[in-house]
């Protein structure tokens, strides 16, 4: 398989891996970057024009504490200038109007200052006292400290989840301090903040350690750090040494991240992650020599890849919510901090990063939350307010704030304090401003390059929808974070998640949850022969790339009716095709069609996975959901008898469980309707939303013709099932809401 890879690699990879190799040789022998580590080094690596140059040359007299005065009240004069106008003018004033808000800064400054950490999907978390920066709580293990090259991050083994340990070290937590000093003026939060960053710098010398094993990780510590320093910049805890040792540490972690760019190895959101740590240390430190270096490449970096890895339709190439979500936070970022310096970026950056936006509006449920499709690990680019992954209201209100799209500003529900730290008082007044409504062009939208289909009864609270995917498994490059869940879907009855999809569970693979959770069995559509539609290799690689393709979108009467079709199943033997339509009659109940194409026999399992949910089987078959204030009812037909089960926590066979957070998983009930024997088969599946939880089944009928069901009778109602012979009386939907 490697011998394969390798063949198909260009002859630019190839030496742009190997280069990658030798510096890593290099850094782990302290040839490069080894004089990095030396006290008040960052005098060397100074701009040698200007007031700068005097700086330096300032210091290469010896009057070191003099220079690091020098770089440090030159920092609070001109970086105001350079960052986000809500961090720089920043007046506690500005945040009576967030109700409540205030007081969850404080709160959750006293926690972490008692050692105490909620991060991903934990709460509560404690790496000792002093803070061990390579233990991993959850698993009890550490990391050892030799040289990051040395460390296999991926083996859970070796270091239990590096994702905790990573989190940790991310030290978006110093910015939550820097926010209550500017909240309250209390130096205590911002003494706390300059210890923990010495304690790191102490404790995690360059190159050693797992926190050095991922060039992302060392981005985001820039992005933290940079937000700090601004945050404090006035306070007497920002000490000219302290100044000088964290203006050194950007240094070395730039000069890092960018002698080992994810090219290659994850050249997705960790390029993008890693190229806007450059651009944040090119902006915010001109002082620094490579500045301007940094500056442009991770700005060339970023007009590349956004274009790259998003499709036209807005949607992120990785095909999860979550890191779609991060991949936006990242445009806009780079947005407005290249606009305050009058940086020039691509017009399509700006246009990929609505239409990002937008898609996330689109998938959002009636609750107001964004769905998991995907990988979600729970992480933020910078969590300027606490939330759950799925609420990003800070996310639609800073773009309310930018571009002055009304389905923004309704998506985002009213202020965010997320707007107030970008983007200020101004950008407050901005969203403020805005005549909140929902999308323009109709509740059903279609993303035909990322392949979803969102069917809706309304932009309500108490709204149907139907989230159809019908696109391929994960990014073109590993697909490692897209899951096994081709023509999944998940849906909401009267505003209440009730299908829904699994998550994540978490990266590690010790115990098999990380490949249950992306594998097909857990999601809602349907296996053959208990299988995946393919089969991981790795945490982030897949043995092979399916992929589903959506063939058709339009509407026929009163019926909008999507299908997508995947050949996942087939083998050199034999030739499997599962087709699904996806029929939303009167914008009141689905109806799922669902035909397997092939000759031989086969074990044929429909699968629905519900929310936390009472879920009862009933008479003919039927599945009873309660939500908690609504229900749902479900049942599916064939021509042939199907078995039905209900699961919940199941471990032999594995299922029944959901993942609503990162490192969590529960019990949650599982449908699954089977049918043995030859194909073809069709499988009818009605869904129906229920205003009253306890309301009657409908009277239903499968109209067939030989073994085809071709029509149900629900009811008095007449629903067929075969498409249309003639587009005339089609209207087509629209490709998306923009």
């Amino acid at each position: 398989m490697r011998l394969e890879r390798l063949r198909r690699l260009s002859a630019a990879e190839i030496a742009g891996r190997g280069w990658q190799a030798i510096r890593r040789w290099l850094d782990r022998t302290g040839v490069s970057g080894g004089a990095g580590a030396r006290p008040h080094a960052v005098f060397a690596v100074l701009d040698t024009e200007g007031e700068v140059g005097k700086i330096r040359a300032r210091a290469r007299t010896g009057d070191l504490d003099g220079a690091a005065r020098a770089l440090r009240d030159r920092f609070r004069d001109h970086a105001p200038r350079r960052f986000f106008a809500g961090a720089s003018g920043f007046e506690p004033a500005q945040a009576d109007p967030l109700t409540g808000y205030r007081e969850q800064v404080l709160a959750a400054a006293e926690t972490v200052e008692a050692g105490r950490f909620d991060l991903l999907g934990y709460s509560g978390l404690s790496f000792g006292d002093p803070l061990d920066w390579h233990l991993d709580p959850v698993s009890g293990r550490r990391a050892p400290l030799v040289h990051w090259s040395r460390i296999g991050f991926l083996d859970p083994r070796e270091v239990g989840d590096s994702k905790v340990a990573w989190e940790l070290s991310r030290h978006q937590w110093l910015v939550l301090l820097a926010q209550a000093h500017r909240l309250t003026g209390d130096e205590r939060h911002a003494e706390a903040a300059f210890r923990a960053l010495e304690a790191w710098l102490r404790l995690n010398p360059p190159g050693i350690g797992i926190n050095w094993a991922s060039s992302l990780e060392a981005a985001m510590r820039i992005l933290s750090w940079s937000w700090t320093l601004v945050l404090l910049r006035e306070t007497e805890a920002l000490s000219p040494s302290r100044f000088e040792a964290a203006l050194q540490a950007v240094w070395l972690h730039a000069s890092h991240v960018e002698r080992h760019l994810s090219r290659y190895f994850s050249p997705n959101t960790h390029l993008t992650g890693e190229a806007l740590g450059l651009f944040y240390a090119g902006v915010l430190f001109p002082e620094l020599k490579a500045a301007a270096r940094w500056r442009d490449l991770g700005s060339r970096i970023l007009g590349a890849e956004i274009q790259r890895q998003v499709y036209p339709d807005g949607v992120h190439f990785e095909l999860s919510t979550c890191y779609q979500r991060y991949m936006a936070e990242t445009a806009v970022h780079f947005l407005v901090l290249a606009e305050k310096n009058a940086i020039p970026v691509p017009g399509r950056v700006r246009e990929r990063a609505v239409a990002m936006i937008d898609f996330l509006v689109a998938m959002r449920r009636p609750d107001g939350t964004v769905p998991q499709i995907g990988d979600a690990d729970g992480g933020w680019l910078m969590p300027l307010a606490r939330r759950r992954p799925e609420d990003m209201r800070g996310v639609f209100a800073i773009a309310a704030a930018l571009w002055g799209r009304p389905a923004h500003a309704w998506a985002a529900g009213g202020p965010a304090p997320e707007t107030l730290w970008m983007l200020g008082k101004a950008g407050l007044e901005a969203a403020a401003a805005v005549s909140a409504s929902p999308p323009p062009d109709g509740p059903t939208t279609v993303f035909p390059d990322g392949g979803y289909v969102v069917m809706r009864s309304g932009w309500d609270e108490e709204a149907h929808q139907l989230i159809f995917d019908s696109g391929p498994l994960g990014c073109p490059i590993s697909a490692g974070h897209g899951h096994a869940d081709l023509l999944a879907i998940q849906c909401a009855a009267f505003g209440e998640s009730i299908v829904v999809d699994p998550g994540t569970g978490s990266y590690s693979d010790a115990d098999g949850w990380r490949s249950y959770f992306r594998g097909t069995l857990s999601h809602s559509t349907v296996t053959l022969d208990g299988e995946s539609q393919a089969h991981p290799v790795g945490p982030f690689v897949w043995d092979r790339r399916p992929s589903a393709r959506l063939v058709d979108c339009h509407r026929e009467g009163t019926i909008e009716i999507a299908e997508g079709v995947h050949e996942a199943y087939g083998r050199p033997a034999e030739s499997v095709r599962h087709r699904r339509r996806v029929l939303f009659v009167d914008r009141r109940l689905w109806i799922l069609v669902d035909d397997l194409e092939g000759a031989r026999p086969h074990a044929v399992e429909l699968r629905f996975q519900f929310a936390a949910l009472p879920v009862q089987v009933e008479a003919e078959s039927w599945v009873r959901a309660r939500g908690h204030r609504r229900g749902l009812l479900l049942r599916a037909l064939a021509t042939r008898p199907l078995a039905l089960r209900v699961t919940e926590g199941g471990n032999r066979p594995r299922e029944g469980w959901i993942s609503t957070a990162y490192g969590q998983r529960e019990p949650a009930p599982m449908a699954v309707y089977s049918a043995d024997g030859a194909l073809p088969l069709r499988v009818v599946t009605l869904i129906l939303p229920l205003e009253g939880p306890d309301d009657a089944a409908p009277e239903v009928r499968m109209v067939e013709e030989g073994d085809l069901v071709t029509a149900l009778l629900v009811g008095s109602s007449v629903i067929p099932l075969k498409a249309a012979a003639s587009s005339g009386n089609r209207e087509n939907v629209r490709a998306n809401t923009r």
